[in-house]
């Protein structure tokens, strides 16, 4: 068995999760954290705990079968919690994880930043529409 240097095994870690990779995992990843949907549910679940309806009435335009993938996709890679409450009906409740939490700001920054820069985005639409 060959014996790899410390430089070697830093050089390894890069391309283990290097996104520009195509076998890298966190392209997966990636794909799931620029879905529309799922920033919009961690965005929604900042605020604490809520129930599929809820998540629902406050994120505009989801679907329910949208809605239920995207949380089934968080709860997967450990960004949600679903939580059943015996009662009648069910009660269950989605919530961040500390994971989820910790991805929180950078998403929110990224709705914060495209709600504060789109009337710029509209121009630079316009503009390059308006070219011959």
């Amino acid at each position: 068995m060959a014996t790899t240097t410390a430089g070697q095994r830093r050089e390894q870690a890069k391309r283990d999760y290097d996104a520009f990779l195509a076998s890298c995992p966190t392209r997966e990843l990636l794909s799931t954290l620029t879905d529309k949907w799922a920033a919009l549910v961690i965005a929604a679940l900042a605020d604490g705990p809520q129930r599929h309806s809820e998540l629902a009435r406050r994120i505009a335009g989801v679907s329910q079968k949208m809605l239920t993938q995207t949380l089934r996709t968080l709860e997967r890679d450990g960004l949600l919690t679903r939580t059943v409450t015996a009662s009648v009906p069910a009660r269950v409740d989605y919530a961040l994880t500390p994971l989820g939490h910790d991805l929180f700001p950078v998403m929110v920054a990224i709705k914060t930043w495209a709600e504060a820069h789109m009337d710029r985005v509209f121009q630079a639409r316009a503009e390059y529409d308006a070219r011959p």
